[in-house]
């Protein structure tokens, strides 16, 4: 991709068993799950120590046999530690990848007052 060209990532739901990761020796995948409130939202990672160095992809959501969930998923990263961004300049938490696994994290939902 060029530079300043953006790709645009489709929002439509994804049903059961259709996200296939590129993951193996050396590369892992993340999985955020997230409030439905994000829905759409892009959620980057970076290295820890690059935070110039992000990717990232927008929340969709996924139907499961129990109801729908929202997350986003975020394959062929390089085994590490990543930072995974609340905003732009807020890191919100250090998530360990593996190669031939995937991670999963769990967005933290505010607390109801």
């Amino acid at each position: 991709m060029s530079a300043g060209a953006h790709h645009h990532h489709t929002l439509d739901p994804s049903g059961q068993g259709t996200v296939v990761l590129n993951i193996g020796r050396g590369i892992g995948a993340l999985v955020i799950h997230t409030p439905g409130s994000l829905h759409g939202h892009e959620i980057e990672v970076s290295p820890v120590g690059e935070p110039d160095r992000r990717t990232h992809a927008a929340v969709r959501a996924r139907y499961v046999r129990d109801g729908v969930m929202f997350s986003v998923v975020i394959d062929s990263l390089a085994e590490g530690r990543y930072v995974v961004w609340g905003d732009p300049v807020t890191s919100l938490a250090e998530v360990d990848v593996r190669g031939g696994a995937v991670t999963e994290y769990e967005w933290p939902v505010p607390a109801k007052v």
